[in-house]
């Protein structure tokens, strides 16, 4: 097998990874294997190039949505209350909390 031959083991891990690669999640040990592999290997980094793009243009193209202010109040309004719900002997009881500390 070639290098760049997605059966290639060290190349099949390190396409599996590139992702975690691109955006900077991977342990130092790990990352510098990666790095290391994408220099000397073209066309796994021509494959990680292709995804940075794309990653890129992601981001330019969905990364600006805001939500209505509206919106916004109504998620942090709920995630400040909590229902809890019980069972007794007796069936199904709730008790709603107004008020949670974070």
């Amino acid at each position: 097998m070639a290098c760049g031959d997605p059966e290639d083991i060290e190349c099949a891990g390190v396409l599996r990874d590139v992702w975690q690669f691109l955006d900077d999640e991977l342990d130092p040990a790990n990352r510098a294997a990666v790095e290391a592999h994408l220099d000397g290997c073209s066309p796994c980094l021509e494959e990680a190039n292709l995804d940075q793009k794309l990653k890129a243009l992601l981001h330019r193209k969905c990364g600006g949505d805001v939500a209505p202010e509206d919106l916004r109040a109504k998620v942090a309004a709920r995630l400040r209350s909590v229902t809890v719900t019980s069972v007794s002997a007796h069936g199904y009881e709730q008790v709603s909390v107004r008020s949670v500390e974070f």
